[in-house]
């Protein structure tokens, strides 16, 4: 009998160790998965807060925009005003003077009649009559110069208005831009490889170098041609903006065996902002017109450089696309000039 008892225990103990080990495994997955939805949620939460930095922003300047206009359209009624209080003392002067000069009449008829008097009093009238002709001529000139100034202030407040319309709609198309460029990367975004932040009128996409050069390196390995392809299919859908490509490094030196090639990090990150250029125009078809490239070496950090993650962060290309000047594009337009980056 006991044999026949210990057979029966051997697939009960079996069936609780293959249990075990599947909740073992089953909690190793569960950990990963974690770890990945906290990472995920970590990068929303970044997203979200330069998002909100964004808006609050935007509704600065637009506060701003509607506090300039308010205060426009207030000095517009003041000139309105003072305009309106010029008629009416004009046209109380005409009647002074048509009341005058009736006199005058009344008093050139006595002294035609004899009166003695009546002279030295037509005298007197016609100074009254010739000052206040004056002061209707000096009313009349300030009336006209607060007409041209209404009439410019009018035209400034039209041209103001088209010009934030304008803007809007320059903003709206740019917001397209972000949102379309955070949908085409929004793998290299989730992982932290990837900001793009938009203020008003100027979109910024940064890139951390590891995306596009292997360590030490200008040329721009595989995996970060596919990201810029990305990117160029947009840019060639940005007609109305210059793109800068800004390269920048940590503040660790460059070691002794790359001095050959880049002798400090300004050479090191002007040459990799010149390799994106020559990829966009190259391989990206992007107009060499609208791009320039600059290295900034490790004059402008994002993070502090004391810790391994700031000096990442700081090691980075940044696409900035702003607007063009309203004299180059016109000088585009009429020579046909292309600027080479």
């Amino acid at each position: 009998m006991r044999p026949t008892s210990s057979h029966r225990t051997m697939p009960f103990r079996s069936a609780t160790l293959v249990l075990l080990c599947a909740s073992a495994v089953g909690g190793c997955v569960s950990a990963h998965t974690h770890k990945q939805t906290l990472d995920e949620l970590d990068a929303l939460k970044k997203q979200s807060a330069q998002q909100q930095e964004q808006l609050t922003g935007m509704r600065e300047s637009l506060d701003l925009e509607a506090a300039q206009r308010k205060a426009a359209e207030e000095q517009a009624g003041s000139l309105a005003k003072e305009r309106e209080d010029l008629q009416v003392q004009s046209e109380q002067l005409t009647g002074e003077l048509a009341t005058v000069r009736s006199q005058i009449m009344d008093l050139e008829q006595k002294h035609a009649s004899g009166s003695a008097s009546a002279r030295e009093e037509i005298e007197k009238l016609q100074q009254q009559a010739a000052s206040m002709e004056a002061k209707a001529a000096q009313i009349e000139n300030d009336r006209e110069q607060l007409r041209q100034e209404q009439a410019r202030l009018a035209e400034t407040l039209d041209q103001e208005w088209a010009a934030k319309e304008s803007k809007d709609a320059e903003i709206k198309r740019l917001t397209r831009t972000q949102e379309e460029l955070s949908k085409s990367l929004q793998d290299e975004i989730s992982k932290g490889n990837i900001t793009i932040q938009q203020v008003r009128d100027r979109l910024t996409i940064n890139l951390v170098d590891r995306v596009l050069f292997d360590s030490g390196q200008a040329e721009v390995k595989p995996a970060g041609q596919t990201v810029l392809k990305q990117v160029s299919d947009l840019l060639n859908t940005v007609t109305d903006k210059r793109i800068r490509i800004e390269g920048h490094t940590d503040n660790v030196p460059i070691s002794v065996k790359l001095r050959s090639r880049y002798k400090t990090n300004w050479e090191l990150s002007t040459a990799r902002a010149t390799a994106v250029v020559r990829y966009l125009i190259d391989q990206g078809g992007v107009d060499p017109r609208n791009l320039s490239a600059v290295g900034h070496a490790d004059t402008q950090p994002v993070a502090p450089n004391d810790t391994d993650e700031g000096r990442a962060a700081n090691r980075r290309i940044e696409i900035v696309l702003y607007p063009k000047d309203i004299q180059e594009i016109a000088d585009q337009v009429e020579t046909g000039t292309v600027v080479s980056p």
